[in-house]
C-alpha cells in the first residue's frame, strides 16, 4: 500500500469508500508506517484496540453510510483527554490512569465513525508553550529540528502537519491549539469556550480551558468541531450557543491590528507579519491599528497572578512529588499555594474589567488580526530560557480565554528562513464560524503547502475547489425579494440582526411577481402561480436569535413562507396574501423587483 499522507478529510472519505471492505488491515498497515522513535506520539493504538472500533462501526456503516461521514478516519488524541480503555498521563508517568469512558468530544467523533490510532505527546499538565515539557522528550519542529513543535499540544500539531493523520484534538488554555500550529503550518481552531464540553480532559485551568482542533484546511477544523461540540449537560462549564452572532464576516471586512506589535527583536517574524498584513489586504481587508495595552495586561496575568492556583487545584497531590514532575512543570504550578483567596478574587475583578475594554474594542471591528506569537526559539534556546521564552510566545494568545474570545490560527507567508509563520483571528464568543468563513478565502487566496508536506510530493495547496464549511444550525436562510434586497430602504433590518448577504439566485419558475399598491415603502408581492416565471431574489443569512424580531416586523398583507429555488433548495422568503394582488401591477415580466424600479425611475426622468 502506496503511504498516505497528507490526506484531507475529503481524501480520506474517497479513499475509504473504495477500500471499506478492507478498511481495518489498511488502517494498521497505515499505522504500522509510523516510525517507531516518533516522540509526538505517547501511545498508539494496539491492533486489537483498532479493531474493536472499526467492529462496533463497520455493520451500523454497512446498512446506512451516510450516518457515518468520518467513518475509517483516523485521528490523534492529546494525551490529557480520555479515551475509554486506554491510558491517560498527562505526560506525567506517576499520574497515569486508565480512562473508564471517551471524553465526550471523543465519543461524538467516534460516534460519526472516526478512529483514534493514538495518544499524543504534550507540554506536562498542559502547561507550557513550548513542547519540550515532557519525560517523553522535546517534540521537534516538523520543518526544522533544531527549533520547538511549541505547545502544550506538541504532539497533535506535530502528526497533523507531517499528514499522518487528518485533524487531531488539542487543548487551549494560554494558547496551546495556536502556538504549535503556527510553527508547523496548519490550522488551529479555538472554539469560544463551552462549545466543546471538557468532560474527560485533565484540566488545566478549568475555568479557562477548551478543546482544540488542528487540521490542514480550516473546512476541516470546523467541520470536525461542529462534529465534536454542542451543549453536554454532563459538563459544569457547557454552554448553549446563543444562536446571535453572523454566519461569515463580510467580502471587505475591518480588522483590528496591535498599534507597535513587539516581535522580541526577531525582525524576520516582523517581515513575515507584514507580508501576511499585505496579503490581508489584496483581498479586501481594511486594517485599523488599536492600543493593544488591555490584551498585554491581561495576557500577564494568565502567569504572573493567582490564576497560576488553578492550576495548583488540579495537579493537587502530585505537587509533594517534584522528582516525578518536569521541574519547570513543577515550579510554576507550585508557585499557586503562595496566592490566597482574596488575591483570586482581585484578579477575577481585574479579568472582568479587562475583557470588558476588550470586548467593547472589538465591537468596532469585524476581528483582530494578530501574529500567533512574535517570534520562535530552537530547543538550545528554551534550555536556556524556559520559562521567559515560553513567555514571549504568549504574547498574543494568554488573553483570549480569559476575555472570551473564539480564535482562529492561520497559516500565513513563510518567514525568509523557510520557517513557518502565522496569524490568528479573534472574535467575540459565538463568532467561530464568522471566522472560519474568512478562514476559508484567505487559505484559498495564499499557495502554501498541506502541513509540513512539499506541494510537489501532495500536487495540491492547502483548499481545493468546493471547500466549505458545514451547514449551520444558528441561521435561517431568508429570501427577500424586495424593500429588503441591498441598497433597498428595508435591507437595514437585515443588517441591524448581523444578517449576511449569500448570493443572488432565482425562485423557481412558478412565481408571479407584483408591485403592490399604496405601500410606504414600495414593497411587491410574490405569489406562487402556474404560470409563474423564475424572479431575481437575494438570499441571506439570519442569526436565529434574531429571526423572531425580523419576521415581527413584516407588516400585512406580507408574512414568511417557504419559497422554492431554481435549484430545488427551500428557503424561508417573503410572500404575499392574494387578496393584496387587487390593485397591484403585475411586473412578473421584469424578472424582479430591482428591474422594476430602475424602469420606473427611467420613466420618471
Amino acid at each position: 500500500m502506496a503511504p498516505i499522507t497528507g490526506y484531507t478529510l475529503r481524501d480520506w472519505q474517497d479513499w475509504i469508500r473504495q477500500n471499506a471492505a478492507s478498511i481495518s488491515a489498511l488502517l494498521q498497515q497505515h499505522l504500522d508506517s509510523f516510525l517507531p522513535d516518533d516522540n509526538a506520539w505517547i501511545y498508539l493504538a494496539t491492533p486489537a484496540q483498532l479493531q474493536i472500533q472499526i467492529d462496533q462501526l463497520l455493520p451500523a456503516y454497512q446498512r446506512n453510510p451516510d450516518a457515518f461521514p468520518l467513518f475509517g478516519i483516523p485521528f490523534a488524541v492529546k494525551d490529557n483527554i480520555d479515551v475509554a480503555d486506554w491510558p491517560t498521563t498527562a505526560a506525567c508517568p506517576a499520574f497515569k490512569y486508565i480512562a473508564d469512558d471517551d471524553a465526550t468530544a471523543v465519543a461524538r467523533l467516534k460516534a460519526a465513525g472516526a478512529i483514534v490510532v493514538g495518544k499524543t505527546n504534550l507540554d506536562q499538565f498542559a502547561t507550557g508553550l513550548v513542547g519540550t515539557r515532557s519525560p517523553f522528550g522535546a517534540v521537534k519542529n516538523s520543518f526544522n529540528a533544531s527549533y520547538v513543535s511549541g505547545g502544550s499540544s506538541s504532539g497533535s500539531a506535530s502528526v497533523v502537519a507531517r499528514g499522518l493523520v487528518p485533524f487531531a484534538l488539542g487543548t487551549d488554555t494560554a494558547g496551546s491549539g495556536r502556538v504549535p500550529a503556527s510553527f508547523n503550518n496548519i490550522v488551529g481552531l479555538k472554539p469560544t469556550k463551552g462549545w466543546l464540553s471538557g468532560k474527560g480532559v485533565v484540566p488545566a485551568c478549568r475555568l479557562n480551558d477548551t478543546l482544540s482542533v488542528f487540521a490542514l484546511t480550516v473546512e476541516d477544523a470546523f467541520n470536525i468541531a461542529s462534529l465534536a461540540g454542542g451543549f453536554d449537560k454532563n459538563d459544569a462549564y457547557s454552554r448553549i450557543n446563543p444562536a446571535s452572532a453572523p454566519a461569515t464576516l463580510p467580502d471587505n471586512p475591518l480588522f483590528a491590528i496591535p498599534e507597535n506589535p513587539t516581535f522580541c527583536n526577531d525582525s524576520i517574524a516582523e517581515a513575515a507579519w507584514l507580508d501576511a498584513l499585505n496579503e490581508l489586504q489584496a483581498i479586501g481587508v481594511t486594517l485599523h491599528s488599536i492600543d493593544f495595552s488591555a490584551f498585554k495586561q491581561l495576557a500577564e496575568q494568565l502567569y504572573q497572578g493567582a490564576w497560576i492556583a488553578e492550576r495548583t487545584a488540579v495537579v493537587g497531590e502530585m505537587l509533594n512529588f517534584p522528582e516525578k514532575m518536569d521541574p519547570v512543570v513543577h515550579q510554576i504550578i507550585a508557585s499557586g499555594g503562595n496566592y490566597s483567596a482574596i488575591e483570586a478574587f482581585k484578579a477575577e475583578y481585574l479579568r472582568a474589567k479587562l475583557a470588558r475594554e476588550i470586548q467593547l474594542t472589538l465591537t468596532k471591528f469585524d476581528a483582530l488580526v494578530v501574529p500567533t506569537t512574535p517570534t520562535i526559539r530552537t530547543i538550545e534556546e528554551i534550555k536556556q530560557e524556559p520559562i521567559r521564552y515560553n513567555s514571549e510566545f504568549g504574547t498574543y494568545t494568554n488573553f483570549t480565554n480569559l476575555a472570551d474570545l473564539s480564535a482562529l490560527a492561520l497559516p500565513a507567508p513563510f518567514r525568509a528562513d523557510g520557517l513557518p509563520a502565522g496569524i490568528t483571528l479573534l472574535a467575540p464568543a459565538w463568532h467561530d464560524r464568522a471566522l472560519a468563513s474568512f478562514g476559508l478565502r484567505w487559505q484559498q487566496h495564499l499557495t502554501l503547502p498541506l502541513g509540513a508536506l512539499p506541494i510537489e510530493k501532495t500536487g495540491k495547496t492547502f483548499v481545493g475547489d468546493g471547500a466549505e464549511l458545514s451547514q449551520s444550525e444558528q441561521h435561517i436562510r431568508v429570501a427577500v425579494v424586495g424593500a429588503h434586497l441591498r441598497s433597498m430602504p428595508l435591507n437595514y433590518q437585515l443588517i441591524s440582526r448581523k444578517a449576511v448577504f449569500v448570493e443572488t439566485t432565482q425562485t423557481a419558475s412558478c412565481y408571479q411577481l407584483y408591485a403592490l399598491a399604496n405601500t410606504q415603502p414600495a414593497k411587491p408581492g410574490l405569489v406562487r402561480s402556474a404560470e409563474g416565471a423564475a424572479i431575481s431574489i437575494e438570499l441571506w443569512d439570519i442569526p436565529l436569535a434574531y429571526f423572531g424580531a425580523f419576521v415581527a416586523e413584516v407588516p400585512p398583507p406580507l408574512g414568511i413562507g417557504s419559497l422554492e429555488l431554481a435549484d430545488g433548495r427551500w428557503v424561508k422568503g417573503f410572500i404575499c396574501e392574494p387578496t393584496a394582488l387587487n390593485g397591484a401591477t403585475d411586473i412578473t415580466e421584469f424578472g424582479g423587483w430591482r428591474n422594476w424600479i430602475i424602469s420606473q425611475e427611467a420613466t420618471d426622468v
